[in-house]
């Protein structure tokens, strides 16, 4: 194991958390239009999302990181809910994993803000990419400028990010 992959596994999570929910924040929560219909078999619609909007395939530059499993995924997520609970002002967003292994990232507004387009949910994912590149783990590998937030959530393990308003809009992008 690389030290690149021990720092993503140990120590980094606290330091993900306050980068990524830092461009949660600066972004705000998502909306838009419904239109795309659902996946078939995506429990998840109705529950914790609307049928996704737009959908997106994103091919991953990295590959799952060898000791990538369910813990690791949630306790980024984890790390994220500590930096929260610690905020001086109400969360903008909640994230989660979901899914058997913890697979699907969900990123849910929690407050009606300005986003109301798919570009803007887009420069959402934009703030987490810049955020992203700032740790340790992609700059060891000298992939600060090649590398975006989903290429950490794949070495992370993740197979779809949906991020959405809580309403009425819902953009979801499947890791390949």
């Amino acid at each position: 194991m690389g030290a690149s992959a021990r720092r993503l596994m140990v120590g980094a999570i606290p330091i993900w958390a306050g980068l990524i929910w830092a461009g949660l924040i600066w972004a705000g929560p998502i909306w838009a239009d419904p239109g795309a219909p659902a996946a078939a078999g995506d429990r998840h619609v109705g529950y914790y999302y609307p049928e996704p909007t737009t959908r997106e395939v994103y091919g991953a530059r990295t590959d799952i990181l060898p000791q990538a499993d369910r813990r690791m995924r949630i306790g980024f997520v984890t790390g994220i809910a500590n930096r929260l609970a610690n905020q001086a002002y109400p969360p903008q967003a909640a994230m989660f994993a979901k899914g058997g292994e913890a697979e699907k990232l969900i990123i849910v507004a929690l407050v009606d803000g300005r986003i109301d387009t798919i570009y803007r949910a887009r420069a959402v994912l934009a703030n987490l990419t810049a955020a992203a590149r700032l740790l340790p783990a992609f700059q060891d590998m000298d992939a600060q400028t090649n590398l975006t937030f989903f290429d950490l959530a794949k070495m992370l393990g993740f197979e779809k990010i949906t991020i959405t308003n809580g309403r009425d809009f819902a953009y979801q992008v499947i890791l390949e």
